[in-house]
């Protein structure tokens, strides 16, 4: 096994688990940085943009018509046939069940044509392990996960060891992003958007909730948040530009004091869990990790606490086929692989995925 870890692999991802369509080629090996030969990626947001947010069925039946077609421009674009792939991988969840099952299926199909292994991807794993894939990185580490759908603290202790120190109880912050975007009058996807009207806009002039700030533990809650914007934003509509862009400064500041404080007290808590005085690895991972204002404020955060800030640029924080790629190939290199019964998952919790032991260097 010490030889095949050492040896370079090449792994063809597919990503299909909410609205990107995408597809990659990706070699090297633990712990990174890996070769991106590349990485195609297809979103719907034309499809799902008339109706403010996701469709799953929409979103299935596009992954349906244009996986195959990306999957091949993915595999010319690498200069490869799919029988130089040491293995497929594919996002088997947590997402929407019906767009998760497009591209497990379309995996097998590929392993199987090709004598190729299967390789199942958690969706949340391939984002905690990004941060590989683009600088080399040894665990352990601590991770923030902040997508549209999750928000969540992990101990990286090592490939399958996740232990969480906090999530959130309700709503994650992507949500709450494109929600306030929404109450706005602002186009779709909405993180982007509250982040291009933010910078323009005064963060004080609305007085809005810090959920869970000052408590103990990382646990986060965002529906309170969105429903003092949804009231606020009522009582003084309608609401001029400025107006808006004040209230999604607004919006932006409390999510980044709120996710500065929880982060502060996971850093402590991990800091006196792994002995020794640091500095420790710090990831961000996830779609919200691309918002420049958090990714600022995180490094501040993480200078004052000994913590080193490591955040994938910002193609690699969204959904994308190298990510999936890139923990195929740490998967393959610790000697996982999965069997064609595999099944899609629309919940899959982080630390259920299958513990390893680390390859021996």
């Amino acid at each position: 096994m010490d030889a095949m870890w050492r040896k370079p692999l090449l792994v063809l991802g597919l990503e299909t688990s909410c609205d990107e369509t995408a597809a990659a080629v990706v070699r090297g090996f633990p712990p990174g940085p890996g070769e991106i030969l590349s990485n195609v990626t297809y979103s719907q947001i034309s499809e799902h943009s008339p109706y403010g947010g996701v469709v799953p069925e929409i979103a299935a039946r596009a992954h349906a018509e244009l996986l195959d077609g990306i999957i091949g421009t993915a595999l010319a674009e690498a200069a490869i046939e799919l029988a130089a792939v040491d293995a497929v991988a594919a996002t088997a969840g947590p997402g929407l069940i019906g767009a998760v099952i497009v591209g497990l299926m379309s995996a097998k199909a590929l392993a199987m044509a090709a004598a190729k292994p299967l390789i199942a991807i958690n969706h949340l794993e391939a984002h905690a392990l990004s941060a590989r894939l683009c600088a080399k990185l040894e665990f352990p580490f601590l991770l923030l996960l902040i997508s549209g759908g999750h928000c969540q603290i992990l101990a990286a202790e090592r490939l399958g060891e996740y232990r969480r120190y906090g999530a959130t109880i309700d709503d994650a912050v992507g949500e709450c992003f494109d929600k306030t975007a929404k109450l706005l009058g602002l186009p779709y996807p909405g993180g982007p958007e509250i982040e291009r009207w933010a910078k323009r806009g005064n963060p004080k002039r609305y007085a809005l909730p810090r959920p869970m700030l000052g408590r103990d533990g990382s646990d986060f809650s965002f529906s309170g948040l969105k429903t003092a914007v949804r009231q606020t934003v009522a009582n003084h509509s309608p609401l001029d530009g400025q107006a808006k862009a004040d209230m999604a400064a607004s919006v932006q500041a409390a999510i980044v004091e709120v996710l500065s404080d929880r982060v502060r007290n996971a850093m402590r808590r991990f800091r006196k869990s792994h002995d020794g005085s640091g500095p420790f690895h710090f990831v961000a991972a996830g779609g919200v990790a691309a918002n420049c204002a958090i990714r600022d404020t995180l490094a501040a955060v993480a200078a004052g606490e000994n913590f080193v800030l490591s955040v994938p640029p910002i193609e690699y924080c969204t959904d994308n086929g190298a990510m999936v790629a890139w923990a195929g190939v740490e998967r393959l290199a610790a000697g996982l692989t999965d069997g064609l019964d595999a099944p899609p998952r629309d919940r899959w919790p982080l630390e259920a995925v299958r513990h390893v032991e680390s390859p021996r260097a």
